[in-house]
């Protein structure tokens, strides 16, 4: 991948990893696999940190709904998002996943402050 010398500069400081991808590429299921490896368990980052969301392109297939994971990525919060039908619910699920990583900073900044306190 040429653009991989610059994997550590957009992995600095990063408090969350979104991977989005097409369901119905079985590249892009192995794809995922690398990216989940090496922007996830590298940094190392929790996985409550990374949201996957698998993207359905007007007319795709239905069947990709029913996507079962392999272990790791099985353990991960998989969303899908179909902007023609529920545009309201991707928004919403990114508010979730958004308010998540805020309480994860809170509470990594709150334990650092007390380490120094202490």
């Amino acid at each position: 991948n040429r653009f991989e010398t610059c994997w550590p500069a957009l992995m600095k400081d990063s408090h969350g990893v979104i991977i989005i991808f097409n369901p119905e590429l079985a590249s892009h299921l192995k794809e995922i696999e690398m990216w989940y490896s090496c922007f996830v368990q590298q940094q190392p980052l929790l996985d409550s940190q990374c949201l996957l969301v698998a993207h359905h392109k007007p007319g795709s297939a239905e069947d990709t709904e029913n996507l079962s994971l392999a272990y790791p990525l099985n353990k991960l919060k998989l969303i899908h998002s179909n902007l023609e039908e529920d545009p309201e619910d991707v928004r919403m699920e990114f508010m979730k996943y958004f308010r998540s990583l805020i309480t994860i900073i809170d509470e990594s900044r709150e334990r650092e402050e007390m380490s120094i306190i202490s």
